[in-house]
């Protein structure tokens, strides 16, 4: 049987880290999009103790979604239609994971280039659905809390997070909470943090903590990875440009 966490929630449950997702528009509507999980080293120091000198793990991988659909072609056509679908829209996603005790580097770089970023798959379920492939688990058997969509028409910029499980995200509040009185005494990093680059100047952003840059043509956005996972729909963002 799958076993299954959120890709949050299993970074609030087995690591501290750093979430940061980028994005870079052109004119046209073509860019990229990439997310990178890194590890906080010296908050998962804090909250893993004695184990953080002991824990041996090596692991640099990469590869391109698509690879996954031809070595697991097998498993890839006995999905539904609408499911080999949904598989083809990540097709070019690019994901690099390392994990490496002796660096002391943990880190996910996921990448998406696109002519239109209508076309952005939900990155945050890439592994899930290599994963998927690999060991031929139903995807009925997904548990995905929420979905992202963005949209940009050349001027309004959109990142719409829909919550598509409400009764999933109330039973993880629990844990959340349980986390932050296990950790309150912490200093620990865990931050999810926006960065975009816009091709003209910004007019405007629905977020008052986004920082601009000093041409005003990209934006930061930081918040609390905890506050994300209690609310998720915090992270919607419109960016008008001049």
């Amino acid at each position: 049987m799958k076993k299954y966490f959120s890709f949050f929630l299993l970074i609030i449950l087995f690591t501290s880290c750093q979430v940061t997702e980028t994005i870079s528009l052109n004119a046209d509507g073509s860019g990229t999009i990439n997310v990178v999980q890194l590890r906080d080293e010296h908050s998962y120091m804090l909250s893993a103790g004695e184990k953080y000198s002991k824990e041996e793990q090596f692991k640099d991988t990469a590869y391109v979604f698509q690879d996954y659909i031809t070595k697991y072609n097998e498993t890839f056509f006995k999905y539904t239609q609408s499911e080999q679908q949904l598989f083809q829209k990540y097709a070019n996603v690019k994901v690099h994971v390392k994990k490496s005790s002796f660096d002391k580097e943990f880190k996910t770089i996921i990448t998406f280039p696109f002519t239109k970023i209508d076309v952005v798959p939900n990155l945050y379920n890439t592994e899930d659905y290599a994963n998927d492939l690999e060991n031929n688990y139903a995807l009925t058997a997904e548990k995905h809390f929420f979905d992202v969509q963005y949209s940009f028409d050349g001027t309004v910029f959109k990142r719409t997070l829909n919550v598509i499980n409400e009764a999933e995200i109330e039973k993880n509040k629990n844990q959340i909470k349980d986390f932050k009185s296990k950790t309150h005494s912490l200093d620990l990093t865990l931050t999810y943090s926006l960065k975009y680059n816009f091709p003209r100047r910004i007019k405007s952003v629905s977020n008052a903590a986004a920082i601009l840059s000093s041409d005003k043509k990209s934006l930061t956005l930081t918040l609390q990875l905890l506050d994300c996972l209690q609310d998720p729909a915090s992270t919607n963002l419109e960016v008008v440009l001049e």
